[in-house]
């Protein structure tokens, strides 16, 4: 059977410290996966996805842009970041480990997204409908943003860590409900 994202029911975040106290939380909406998914054996599955970098979104247009600029992002050179899995791993009841090459920037490494199988049911559309959720951490400083401001305080202004979070809807084919419960 074949699944696709369902962009509307899935998110792309993330989060990261900022005056090494606080917590700043962000998105990205515009996301698209190719979803090669074994229905009875998800250690033969295959992902690939892009996120477009433009379509970052943290809820403050300032630092939306400074985002977008060369000091961390760069869109208008790296339009995307990438991810290709390249083996699944399970690790008990509804767990498993993606391992797969990410690339932003020009910077291709490998990192393991934590997954979670959160699991299926039918639309009332009729439509089967399975959830994941997936976390990895990544080193901003390693995909080549570097940018940072010391504080007098001591410590830095942006933390290195960032850590991603993706809620993923999948469909076996896309959904389409009426325009009055699309919610």
């Amino acid at each position: 059977m074949g699944w696709v994202l369902d962009k509307t029911h899935s998110s792309v975040g993330f989060s990261i410290k900022h005056l090494m106290i606080s917590t700043v939380r962000g998105k990205f909406t515009d996301f698209d996966a190719v979803l090669s998914l074994h229905d009875t054996d998800l250690t033969l599955s295959a992902v690939q996805a892009t996120v477009k970098t433009a379509s970052i979104d943290t809820s403050d247009a300032n630092r939306d842009g400074h985002l977008r600029s060369a000091d961390f992002f760069d869109v208008e050179k790296y339009p995307v970041f990438a991810f290709k899995s390249t083996k699944v791993e399970a690790k008990g009841s509804s767990r498993y480990n993606v391992t797969g090459d990410l690339t932003i920037k020009d910077v291709t490494k490998e990192v393991v997204f934590d997954v979670s199988e959160e699991g299926k049911g039918k639309s009332p559309w009729g439509k089967e409908i399975w959830a994941f959720t997936a976390e990895v951490t990544v080193n901003r400083k390693e995909f080549g943003m570097a940018f940072n401001m010391p504080l007098e305080s001591g410590g830095w202004l942006v933390g290195e860590n960032v850590k991603v979070v993706l809620d993923l809807e999948i469909a076996n084919e896309p959904e389409t409900a009426p325009a009055s419960v699309a919610a």
